[in-house]
């Protein structure tokens, strides 16, 4: 993360928390250590991960120019988030979990590396000061870390989510 003097740049804190899920896909897939506490630890990262992006990061970047990618973005946030309840749901056998996780992997690759890291950030670096970027990534950390420490995965109950979020206009 980007820090200086008690900052902490929002676009950073999110590429990293990107890199950070992309590290536990290939723990997951590895078959190494632990798999279930690995997908579990996977769930509750990408639940606070939506949820900040949700609550705090969407609706401060709002603009003309980042309004239809906000809009895709928490409808792919649903397709994350329904994937997620499924896992907790149910029992899943070896096979099943593979194709969930591989489904789950490609849908946060291209939301996470395509649409946001390469389309969106360099939009809202032009946008945004180098102080609002801090605001806001502080903002983030400490909803995060919030979040975490409980249990983010319960944000997302088996019979949910119906519909997307609805951001501001």
């Amino acid at each position: 993360m980007a820090r200086s003097r008690n900052f902490i740049d929002a676009l950073d804190l999110l590429t990293e928390q990107h890199a950070e899920v992309d590290r536990l896909f290939k723990l997951i897939e590895s078959n190494r250590g632990n798999r279930r506490a690995a997908v579990g630890e996977l769930a509750d990262k990408l639940a606070a991960h939506t949820t900040i992006e949700e609550k705090l990061f969407y609706p401060c970047i709002m603009s003309e120019a980042t309004r239809k990618l906000l809009h895709e973005s928490v409808e792919e946030h649903l397709g994350i988030k329904r994937l997620l309840a499924d896992m907790r749901a149910m029992e899943l056998d070896a096979d099943e979990l593979d194709a969930k996780i591989s489904v789950l992997k490609n849908l946060v690759s291209y939301h996470a590396h395509q649409e946001e890291e390469a389309e969106l950030f360099p939009t809202v670096r032009k946008a945004m000061t180098v102080n609002e970027l801090a605001v806001l990534g502080n903002e983030m950390i400490v909803m995060f870390e919030h979040l975490m420490a409980a249990e983010p995965c319960k944000l997302v109950p088996p019979d949910q989510p119906a519909e997307a979020v609805h951001l501001p206009a």
